[in-house]
Order: C-alpha cells, then sequence, then structure tokens
C-alpha cells in the first residue's frame, strides 16, 4: 500500500545574498530585510494545511535548501523544527538537513542550528581556489568556506556534506584535483562532486564563460572518481560519494519514495488512492516568487499547480532517479512504487541488457560502469 512509501518533507527558503550566474533554482536576491518571521509563520501554516491528507505516515527525513537556508536565524529555525514535530509525527533519529553557505554562518550559528534540531549540514563550497570561486559569483573565499567546515565539527556535527564543482572557468584538471584533495582532508563524511552545466535562463547562459572541453570534464571526472575511492569514500549515486554516511532524503527522492512541500516553488510527490480505489501519484508545486507565496497566508492557496503523473511516464520517472544509484533498484520495489508492469519493463530495458549498459542480479536492476556513462542515452531511448 502507497503509506509504506517512505515520506520526506523538503522546505525551501528562496532567499540569497546574491543570485549566482550559474543557478537555475528558485533564488531570489535579497534586497530588503529578511521577513523571516512571517515567512515561517507561512511555512507552518502551509504544513498544517498538508496534516489531514496524511494522517497515518511519518516522516522520515527533512532537508531545508534554497537559496540560502543559513540566511534565517537559528531562533526561527528551531520554531520551524518544533512546529514539524508537534504537527506531525517525526521518525525518532529523522535525518535533517540544512544547506549553508559560508559566507552566510557567523561564529555562534553552528551550535544553535545544532539545538534547533539540524543533525546534517550540506556547505556549498564548490571550490577551493579563490580565483575559480570569484569566476563563479560565489561570495565567499577558501579560508571562509575551511574555517565554517572547522567549526561546524567543533560544535558537535559529524554529519557534514561539501558541495564541488569541476569543469569550472578556466579551471585545470590540476585545478580540480586539488580541490577534490583539500575537500578529502576535512574529515567530513560525504561529497557532492558534480560539473557545472550551463541552464537556460541563468546569467551564465547569456553570457557564457570559456569552459574546459568535454576530454577536460571527462578527465576530471575520471580523476575524482579514482581519488575518491582511493581514500575509502563509496559513490553510491552519480555525484554523491561518502564513508557511512549516504543522505537519506535523497536516497528518498532517488528510490521513488513521497515527500511533502512546503515553501516557495518547492516541489512534492504523493502516492495516494483515488475514491475508486486506483493508485495515482501526484506532483504539486507552490507559487515561486516569496511574496506571492507570502501573500497565500490569507488564501491558504500555496500550491500554484499541481498534476497526476500519468501512467504511461512512471516507468521514465523511475528509472530517471533509480538508475542513479549505484546499487540500482529492486524489481518488487518498483511494482510497489509505480503499479507498473515487470514483464513489460524488462522487454523495454531488453536492448540495454545487450549492450551491457544494464545487469540483473536476482531482482536487481542495476546500472554496470559503461551504463553509467551513458545514464541519459538510456533515458532518451526509453522515452
Amino acid at each position: 500500500m502507497y503509506q509504506d512509501i517512505p515520506l520526506s518533507l523538503y522546505v525551501h527558503f528562496p532567499w540569497c545574498v546574491k543570485k549566482c550566474p550559474y543557478c537555475d533554482f528558485n533564488s531570489h536576491a535579497l534586497r530588503d530585510k529578511l521577513p523571516e518571521h512571517a515567512y515561517v509563520d507561512a511555512l507552518i501554516q502551509d504544513l498544517h494545511q498538508q496534516i489531514p491528507q496524511l494522517p497515518d505516515r511519518m516522516i522520515q527525513t527533512v532537508f531545508m535548501g534554497g537559496g540560502t537556508p543559513s540566511l534565517i536565524s537559528p531562533t526561527e529555525i528551531k520554531r520551524l523544527m518544533e512546529a514539524i514535530k508537534n504537527s506531525w509525527r517525526l521518525a525518532k533519529g529523522a535525518e535533517v538537513t540544512m544547506e549553508a553557505n559560508p559566507g552566510t554562518l557567523d561564529e555562534a550559528s553552528f551550535e544553535d542550528y545544532l539545538s534547533a534540531g539540524i543533525n546534517r549540514l550540506s556547505i556549498g563550497v564548490q571550490s577551493f581556489d579563490n580565483a575559480a570561486l570569484k569566476k563563479i559569483g560565489r561570495i565567499h573565499s577558501a579560508e571562509q568556506a575551511l574555517s565554517a567546515i572547522s567549526r561546524a565539527r567543533q560544535a558537535g556535527f559529524n554529519r557534514i556534506n561539501l558541495d564541488l564543482m569541476y569543469g569550472l572557468p578556466g579551471q585545470s584538471v590540476e585545478g580540480s584535483r586539488r580541490d577534490i584533495e583539500i575537500a578529502m582532508s576535512q574529515a567530513v563524511s560525504h561529497l557532492s562532486v558534480y560539473q557545472l552545466t550551463i541552464e537556460p535562463n541563468t546569467e551564465f547562459a547569456l553570457h557564457t564563460p570559456r569552459l574546459p572541453g568535454s576530454d577536460q570534464y571527462w578527465a576530471m571526472h575520471e580523476q575524482a572518481q579514482g581519488l575518491l575511492q582511493a581514500a575509502e569514500f563509496e559513490q553510491y549515486e552519480v555525484s554523491a560519494y561518502t564513508k557511512n554516511a549516504a543522505c537519506q532524503h535523497n536516497l528518498n527522492y532517488w528510490l521513488f519514495g513521497d515527500y511533502l512541500a512546503i515553501g516557495a516553488g518547492a516541489h512534492g510527490k504523493l502516492s495516494e488512492m483515488d475514491e475508486l480505489g486506483e493508485y495515482g501519484i501526484r506532483r504539486y508545486w507552490n507559487h515561486r516568487h516569496p511574496k506571492a507565496y507570502l501573500q497565500a497566508v490569507a488564501t491558504g492557496e500555496f500550491v500554484a499547480q499541481d498534476k497526476i503523473v500519468p501512467e504511461t511516464e512512471r516507468d521514465l520517472e523511475y528509472l530517471m532517479n533509480a538508475l542513479r544509484l549505484r546499487s540500482g533498484f529492486e524489481l518488487p520495489a518498483y511494482a510497489a512504487r509505480t503499479h507498473g508492469d515487470v514483464q513489460a519493463l524488462m522487454e523495454k530495458l531488453k536492448p540495454f541488457f545487450m549492450k551491457e549498459w544494464l545487469e540483473q542480479d536476482g531482482e536487481t536492476i542495476r546500472a554496470t560502469d559503461a551504463g553509467f556513462r551513458y545514464l541519459d542515452s538510456i533515458l532518451v531511448e526509453c522515452l
């Protein structure tokens, strides 16, 4: 039954000090005083309105993303966490992640965020090279990043992720190597390492800087894999490496779990039964602009749009997520979360077994090393 599908909560904070030129997330440069109290009021109201939809399910993970959640004071984060705990069943020991940027953290914040209920930090470092940081519009320095990591550990955070990008403007393969080596030296349990991509409707799309060539990109990618593997980091997802501390919230995304969404522009996914007992998957998203989201407090209409995912699209959505994992997926889990036909899926995937891009071990389907390189091609051909 859909009640057995894990449930997470995503909270979006849409403000940044400055919009990065590569960023296509729903983030807005902060031009006036941050309306943090009013915004948390709206988040709590949004959450309360969703409670009746899922009275018997428990939240397994919480993720606060952005934007820059670390612009919000620990006092308001604590108020939000108390509302989550009091309003819904939050699993004991639930993973609660907050994204943080080094340029927005002060000396006292770490202890206060920890006491507020945050137990995992994801720090947006991107690079430890000051020239590279300047080229991609980051507001912090390498020294601030190193200081933030050190202070987070000292405060008691033992689950820390660092975000790193490669393929930056003017970056060499050796420069990318230095970033990886510095990150590995920081005694953190998780690294997210991904390529800078030029997204539509960003400043870099309009004024694209000179970037490394495809051969350099691939060299950086393979270099990162090799260095991290040698340092006993497990690559459990396309861009995620860990030492026994995989991000449970992201795993729920990749295994097609359910997630509530509160905050401006936040996207949610819920498995449901309709009045006729038919299974369906509903996706919904909130008003994107912070002003529109705050104005919805008066009407209670935070959701801008929702849709039922057509049965014909469930397979592709599932594969887009689950094949990102090195461990792949279990066929019974696929059937439970999509209500799709296993035999029809296997027929669709047959060409990729023949190309040795996919492999089967009992009821487990996973991408091979070659398949990992051609994931996009697999998904395009499935579509």
